[in-house]
């Protein structure tokens, strides 16, 4: 199994000045080789398999920068070449622009060229930076790969992929645990519990509409500008990372305490277009908190169950099984069941019908 992990670095002066140029000839290859390819296909109706090393001579400044940079832009561009070939839903590849907040590039690991070692990292073509090691790295992990980014802040980053051996045993599910969505709340367990989101984004929001109109009336190109853009950015990272903690805490808790979670497959990105709850869904952070919380299963053995979106979860009963058409209405929060008479509050009733229906999935 693979596992990355991220830690800020600290380059020098030079160490920058080289990784800017590396993130400028990354971006380079990728836009010349989609323009020869469209090109190409254009005049030949065939594909053009090219590569960063016939390009080396006209432009010789690519030599000054790691070449497995270079031919991880070019695998990247002919996965997403070839990926648009066999399904035309994916899109076909874009030029990638100068002005773009996020830049990157991947290296990989070949004969020992890149070390971890005493709170710093060797990366080709750097040599060794400055790293802030916040955690232990096991020793039977083999490294793979380093991707060096660059926040909108100017913050730089490594993010090392690692493989080891994966002997973790899958574990046999007894405790389960109903997750159902709440845009408030993050989520509604099917102990009636709730998290409590602090909703960050709108706890900020007064802030940045301010730095951003600020930003919005300044020059283009002006130092003065410049400054209040990592302003702006540095407020969109803290909101960031604040959703990052709080969801990495709660997910870490469930793992710790249930062997099953059931939730629902909901398609976060639909759901934003079509209520138009764009900045609240965002904010929110579920399709981030279901991947935190699904790897953390994983690593110990346990289980995630995704019951399919369809499955009426707020129609249902949860205790005789009749269904109610209507709680379609959103509106309606709090029903009583006329069969058994079961005082229902929505969310907490289809927690638990969610948790049923995982466990039906699971023990089927």
């Amino acid at each position: 199994m693979n596992k990355a992990y991220k830690f800020r670095i600290y380059p020098d002066e030079e160490q920058k000045i080289l990784i800017a140029k590396t993130f400028g000839c990354v971006r380079f290859i990728y836009n010349k080789m989609l323009g020869d390819k469209i090109e190409y296909y254009h005049h030949t109706q065939k594909k053009l398999n090219n590569t960063p090393a016939q390009y080396k001579t006209e432009f010789e400044w690519l030599k000054e920068v790691d070449s497995l940079a270079l031919a991880n832009a070019q695998i990247n561009l002919q996965n997403a070449y070839n990926n648009f070939f066999r399904d035309k839903r994916v899109g076909f590849p874009k030029f990638k622009s100068k002005k773009d907040s996020k830049r990157s590039y991947t290296t990989n690991c070949v004969n020992g060229n890149i070390i971890v070692r005493d709170g710093r990292i060797r990366l080709p073509k750097l040599g060794f930076v400055k790293m802030k090691q916040h955690r232990n790295i096991p020793d039977d992990y083999k490294l793979k790969a380093v991707t060096v980014s660059q926040t909108a802040s100017g913050k730089y980053y490594v993010s090392i992929l690692f493989e080891y051996e994966n002997q973790v045993q899958k574990t046999e599910p007894q405790k389960f645990l109903g997750l159902d969505f709440s845009m408030h709340e993050l989520y509604v367990d099917s102990n009636g519990n709730c998290p409590q989101f602090p909703r960050y984004y709108r706890l900020s929001e007064k802030k940045l509409k301010k730095e951003q109109r600020k930003l919005s009336k300044m020059e283009k190109g002006s130092k003065n500008r410049e400054k209040q853009r990592i302003r702006v950015a540095k407020l969109h990272e803290k909101v960031a990372n604040q959703r990052k903690d709080f969801l990495h805490k709660q997910s870490r808790q469930i793992a710790n305490a249930y062997d099953c979670v059931c939730i629902e497959n909901l398609n976060m990105q639909a759901m934003a277009q079509s209520l138009n709850f764009g900045k609240s869904v965002s904010d929110n952070g579920w399709g981030m908190f279901t991947a935190f919380l699904q790897y953390k299963l994983e690593e110990t053995g346990k289980w995630l169950v995704k019951v399919d979106k369809f499955f009426a979860s707020s129609q249902f009963c949860s205790v005789c099984g009749y269904q109610n058409s209507g709680t379609k209405d959103l509106s309606v929060r709090e029903w009583t069941c006329p069969c058994c008479q079961t005082y229902h509050d929505r969310d907490i009733n289809a927690a638990v019908n969610i948790r049923n229906e995982g466990m039906r999935i699971m023990l089927a």
